[in-house]
């Protein structure tokens, strides 16, 4: 017998005995299961056919945003996720203003059979790359994704999302031309970032809604309640991005000192120099869990997360092979109910907004 069919549903092995395989199958229920020989098991995207590791990379941070990147570094970190086993990759047009799309497919060719990709479209950039707007209408969509395509050197996107929702455009409007490209070829399942549970529900009876993108992590749970209840009911994956916090939750950034002068953190509410403060309370917690579990708080930040629902995809950011490794270890730890509720009720309120 195979040994892969040696785990049932029921948690025990052929032998009889509970194996830590059978507990990570049945942590993502019955949309899972093994490859390669790595032991991490892949879920399902929404109803789709896509099949990933639930800890994806984002790779926003590669192109700008969070200070000066190195690409040759960035290029080997990508490589080193895939042979560690990671296989779901986001990025975005306006990341770099296309930088981050065209590095993505240099180092990404002769690669594609081994990875799911993720972009977006939406936002604007100026010859300066200042943002110019959002536009979701659909003669705009179509042209995004033909110079997607180029800049990315492939000839089909795995998962296209809207950035946001044009407040200009109907939902409807902006999904139906998406549906188009699944149609055409171009595009294989269509996403939506930062919508609320109505528009989910709408742009849901115009086409086949694979993932929500939106943030989450221990201090924005803005997500809990009526929009992670909408992807439930619908089937909708979700994509968590920033799930490190945008890298506080780690304890890497103890002062505004710690960011450089190009970092778009700078900027952000809760980076201020008051607030960061006020949200140190978030690490004394994370830090007394870290050394319970004998692990680094972006570990825990990150099961935490994880440990939310087998329908839930974080996508950390990094450009270290490092911290790609320290990130990984996130999946083998484990929360009991006990656990996760008694966090929950010693969790802070996060100072200062997302944006």
């Amino acid at each position: 017998m195979p040994w892969y069919r040696k785990h049932t549903t029921s948690g025990l092995c052929s032998s009889g005995l509970y194996c830590l395989l059978c507990f990570r199958l049945l942590a993502v229920l019955n949309t899972s299961f093994l490859f390669g020989g790595l032991g991490m098991a892949k879920t399902r995207l929404g109803t789709s056919d896509l099949a990933v590791n639930r800890l994806g990379l984002g790779c926003m941070g590669m192109s700008e945003f969070y200070g000066e990147s190195d690409e040759q570094e960035s290029i080997a970190t990508l490589h080193a996720a895939i042979d560690a086993g990671i296989d779901f990759y986001d990025t975005a047009d306006m990341y770099g203003s296309g930088h981050n799309e065209a590095l993505i497919g240099r180092a990404f060719t002769g690669k594609w059979n081994k990875i799911v990709l993720a972009t977006k479209f939406g936002f604007i950039r100026d010859d300066k790359g200042g943002f110019a707007g959002l536009d979701c209408s659909p003669d705009y969509i179509k042209r995004a994704c033909e110079n997607s395509l180029q800049r990315l050197n492939t000839e089909v996107i795995d998962l296209y999302y809207a950035h946001r929702v044009d407040p200009n455009v109907p939902v409807e409007d902006t999904v139906g031309a998406m549906q188009d490209l699944v149609d055409a070829g171009k595009i294989r399942y269509i996403g939506l970032s930062e919508a609320s549970a109505e528009e989910l529900q709408r742009a849901s009876r115009e086409a086949t809604i694979t993932a929500l993108q939106t943030e989450y992590s221990l201090w924005s749970r803005d997500v809990e309640g009526d929009i992670l209840s909408a992807c439930r009911d619908l089937n909708i994956s979700f994509v968590a991005y920033s799930p490190l916090g945008r890298g506080f939750l780690t304890g890497a950034i103890t002062s505004r000192d710690s960011l450089a002068a190009s970092d778009f953190r700078l900027h952000n509410p809760r980076f201020q120099e008051e607030a960061l403060e006020k949200n140190k309370a978030f690490l004394s917690l994370i830090e007394g869990i870290a050394k319970d579990k004998d692990a680094t708080p972006a570990q825990i930040a990150l099961a935490w997360v994880l440990n939310q629902g087998g329908d839930i995809f974080p996508i950390p950011g990094t450009r270290k092979i490092s911290r790609l490794k320290e990130n990984l270890a996130a999946l083998d730890i484990r929360f009991s109910e006990a656990e996760l509720a008694d966090i929950r009720s010693n969790l802070p309120t996060a100072e200062g907004g997302r944006y």
